[in-house]
């Protein structure tokens, strides 16, 4: 009989992001979606939203309707900046 393995959906989400989303230090972009900012704060985007309309220690600016994350800010709060 074999075991199988199954992956969380937390799991197979971590193995795509890290995929999709550049490191930080190579980032050019001075703004970044929510998606993005959370993945390099190892926060999930819904708490980026939370942080947007309750404060936090980031705050985004809207840019056509959606959030913008500063990356300069980001690289701040994580001290690489």
């Amino acid at each position: 009989m074999q075991t199988a393995t199954h992956h969380s959906t937390e799991v197979r989400h971590a193995i795509t992001a890290a995929a999709s989303f550049p490191p930080l230090v190579t980032e050019t972009r001075t703004h970044v979606p929510t998606d993005c900012a959370a993945h390099w704060l190892m926060r999930r985007p819904q708490t980026m939203r939370g942080y947007a309309c309750k404060g936090g220690p980031l705050r985004p600016i809207r840019i056509n309707g959606r959030l913008g994350w500063a990356v300069a800010d980001i690289r701040k709060l994580l001290g690489v900046a």
